[in-house]
């Protein structure tokens, strides 16, 4: 397996533990534990933009174009 397919991966992996990590953090009761799983979930974030920085140098990942003022008021105006 090659190196961009390896950053890929993870990327993705730690994007969906986000999403677990969210789910679980709307469900937690118990303060502590809520706070735990939050700096969990904090910390990988910063994991994942770090290693998205990296993939993006490399060349590993592309961001989507930039939307125009126009486009964004566009969507603003359909979720009002």
């Amino acid at each position: 397996m090659d190196e961009k397919t390896m950053v890929n991966d993870i990327l993705n992996d730690v994007k969906a533990g986000l999403v677990t990590y969210q789910g679980v953090i709307s469900e937690a009761e118990n303060m502590q534990l809520r706070q735990t799983i939050q700096q969990i979930r904090n910390n990988n974030e910063s994991f994942q933009y770090e290693l998205f920085k990296v993939a993006q140098t490399k060349g590993y990942y592309q961001t989507a174009q930039t939307a125009t003022e126009k486009e964004i008021q566009e969507v603003k105006k359909e979720l009002q």
